[in-house]
């Protein structure tokens, strides 16, 4: 009984941070400077979770990640499809391990 409260309690705990803003952000009015940096937050985030993996993608050779990633910022600065994008960044890294 113990473990299944303790549960519950957890899924509540995550569960609300994650759902009240839904509900509160409709109520509440930021400043446009708020509002400009709060935008900002998704693009700094997926940098957070891509830049470490490009200089982890070979082990003792960073610079394969490196090209990697430019080739596909290269192609999604051209508005390619997200799909083009990961592919052709795939492809790159899969050619120079190769060779």
């Amino acid at each position: 009984m113990t473990v299944t409260l303790i549960i519950v309690g957890m899924a509540i705990a995550t569960y609300l941070p994650r759902v009240l803003p839904v509900f509160i952000m409709d109520r509440i009015h930021f400043p446009a400077w708020v509002n400009k940096w709060l935008q900002a937050i998704p693009y700094a985030a997926l940098g957070a979770l891509i830049v470490p993996g490009i200089f982890t993608v070979e082990p003792g050779a960073p610079l394969v990640g490196v090209i990697g990633g430019l080739v596909a910022a290269v192609i999604a600065y051209f508005r390619g499809h997200i799909m083009i994008v990961i592919i052709a960044a795939i492809a790159v890294v899969y050619v120079i391990q190769r060779f």
